[in-house]
């Protein structure tokens, strides 16, 4: 059960940063387990709960460290997080629901990286034949979150006759909707799990949309 982080918990992740060498890290590996990587399990299996029942919906928990295949400098990673997303091939190019902690705070919401240009047309055809639904859907999702949905843009954007679409026919990647948060209190109970719940909750539905194209 997630009992929430603790202050151990940010002094390992700015540990990890200012010493990111295998020897630091083994002598501290004791506390990663349990100030991080444990919390970060009990909590990805709290946020999982809503999900467990819906087809094809994964829970991935992030290692500390790096693949080496990648040719980084450093040999470990200095955030942890959690994805929740559909049984794909690949993550980057798929909608999820994710928490990520890192030495300055936590990130929490729905994240698209990088979405095929193929599953951008079918978006783009999907709007342009049933616009109330979407625009319905995107106004209900930014008033119960009170955040805007963001994303990288085109340079030069694919023509649409409804001036309403223009925003999201400019959508290229990175499309989320992201909530940021500094380490205080509230991090460091229980309660945390209740809050980001809470959002993926308003996110759902356009998380469930997006999960429709599968070209």
């Amino acid at each position: 059960m997630f009992q929430g982080f603790t202050p151990e918990t940010v002094d390992f992740l700015w540990g990890i940063r200012l010493n990111n060498n295998r020897e630091w890290f083994m002598q501290n590996k004791k506390q990663y387990v349990k100030e991080l990587y444990e919390p970060m399990k009990a909590l990805g299996a709290a946020l999982f709960q809503p999900f467990v029942d819906k087809p094809g919906e994964l829970l991935k928990v992030s290692r500390i460290y790096r693949d080496a295949r990648m040719h980084h400098p450093l040999p470990y990673k200095e955030s942890l997080w959690i994805c929740i997303r559909q049984d794909v091939e690949w993550w980057a190019e798929n909608p999820c629901l994710f928490f990520e902690i890192n030495p300055e705070g936590v990130d929490y919401g729905f994240f698209i990286w990088q979405p095929r240009v193929a599953v951008l047309k079918e978006f783009h055809r999907d709007i342009a034949a049933r616009p109330e639904p979407f625009l319905k859907m995107i106004e209900k999702v930014e008033k119960d979150t009170g955040m805007t949905i963001t994303a990288e843009n085109y340079k030069r954007p694919e023509k649409t006759d409804d001036s309403r679409l223009e925003r999201f026919f400019a959508w290229k990647k990175a499309i989320g909707c992201i909530r940021h948060e500094d380490f205080g209190p509230n991090t460091f109970t229980p309660e945390l799990a209740s809050r980001v719940s809470g959002f993926f909750d308003q996110l759902i539905p356009l998380y469930d949309y997006f999960n429709k194209f599968k070209v």
